[in-house]
């Protein structure tokens, strides 16, 4: 049975809730507007595939190399105020991107050292602030302030890029001084936040065994390691949104703003998507779920990288939005709601590194591939690779494949 809508309003009613909310709102508004603005930028410099995988490679970096020391801050220290600071060094970067395309230069490599300042930003701020939201509600309410946060989240992914094309009409200018100001506001808030964690007796002390318990844990958990590195595997495989550039400028011809619309629309069934889950929510068989959703990724990728139409493209890259709504919605649950939360920092770090290869990592092997046999085909072979992942997930995590609910009572 559907939870009752007065569990969603019990939230809103949460003022920390709200400014939770708000913050990761304007964050993700500001990131999406400044992909597109990077992406289009960077191939309009280079007219080069491997170029943008190049974005893709620079974002990731900091996240794998960070990640056993980001957990442990996250685990040690005030969560808000790590957040704040990490979003306060992505506005600095965000600022030198500004600066950057005000002066006109033409050169791409301080664009990929920012884009490595912006991802060290985001290397410390991801496990901080998925820690801090089991702290925020009652656990009853985890879920369903899963699916709003993901609604805000993905509600931006839908905004950032459409207004990011808008404003780079004016110029990359423009889009950065706008998300230099956003991410700035994005800090305030989250400093805003009353809550307060009971204060530790003695901060641990960092030893490798500290560093790596994050990666022990989720071994030691097969529903948590399998939904982890399925996403890891299939986004890596199946991602093609470094790619949108080349499809926007030369497969459907529709220029910045259309490579904006087409951003969007992944973001857009995952908000529909989000908002149906609030309301019906998974109750049983979410193993089968998320097998059943990655495979269907997996199908409307190989229809993007298939098609010449702008309204096919933008309904298939619409349905693989819908289908990874529905992998985050069971992962976040099963990782954040069962984790301890002296250890969430530390497993949401490398949560982050395996969601940061999916998506960042996974653009420079779409990037790469693109270089060697041309940007469709790298799109439709890594659609049917993450059909067979979904398949072959089933068989090597059974235990995934037998999961019912959605947290384990």
């Amino acid at each position: 049975m559907a939870k009752p809508p007065s569990v969603g309003w019990a939230l809103v009613r949460n003022g920390d809730f709200r400014l939770f909310g708000a913050a990761r709102f304007l964050t993700s508004l500001a990131s999406e507007m400044q992909v597109v603005a990077v992406a289009w930028f960077v191939y309009d410099l280079t007219k080069s595939a491997f170029a943008l995988g190049l974005v893709g490679l620079a974002a990731f970096l900091p996240a794998i190399l960070a990640a056993p020391i980001t957990g442990h801050v996250a685990d040690t220290y005030d969560r808000r105020l790590v957040a704040a600071g990490a979003w306060g060094v992505a506005t600095l970067a965000q600022a030198g991107l500004f600066v950057f395309a005000l002066q006109g230069m033409q050169s791409v490599w301080p664009i990929y050292a920012l884009v490595v300042v912006m991802g060290i930003g985001r290397a410390f701020a991801s496990p901080a602030l998925s820690a801090l939201l089991p702290t925020l509600v009652p656990r009853e309410q985890f879920g369903t302030a899963v699916v709003w946060i993901s609604s805000c989240w993905q509600s931006a992914s839908v905004l950032g890029p459409a207004l990011g094309g808008v404003l780079y009409i004016l110029g990359a200018k423009t889009v950065f001084g706008v998300t230099t100001g956003i991410y700035a506001l994005g800090s305030i808030l989250i400093l805003a936040i009353r809550f307060r964690p009971e204060p530790k007796s003695a901060r641990a002390p960092i030893t490798w065994a500290s560093l790596s318990a994050g990666l022990s844990y989720i071994r030691s958990q097969p529903v948590v390691l399998g939904a982890i590195s399925l996403d890891l595997v299939a986004v890596l495989l199946g991602g093609a949104t470094a790619l949108l550039p080349i499809f926007a400028a030369e497969t459907l011809h529709v220029g910045p703003l259309g490579l904006g619309a087409l951003r969007s629309m992944p973001a857009f069934g995952a908000v529909i998507t989000a908002i149906w889950l609030a309301y019906r929510p998974l109750t049983r068989r979410a193993g089968p779920r998320l097998l059943q959703a990655v495979a269907l990724f997996g199908v409307a990728t190989i229809v993007f990288g298939l098609s010449h139409s702008l309204w096919l493209s933008m309904a298939s890259l619409l349905v693989a939005g819908a289908a990874d709504m529905v992998s985050v919605y069971v992962r976040s649950s099963v990782v954040q709601g069962e984790t301890p939360d002296a250890m969430r920092g530390r497993v949401s770090a490398v949560e982050s590194v395996f969601i940061g290869a999916s998506n960042q990592l996974g653009e420079f092997e779409s990037g790469t591939l693109a270089a060697l046999i041309g940007a469709a085909p790298a799109v439709v072979a890594g659609g049917v690779a993450t059909v067979l992942v979904a398949a072959c997930w089933g068989r090597l995590f059974p235990a995934l494949r037998a999961r019912d609910r959605l947290m384990a009572m």
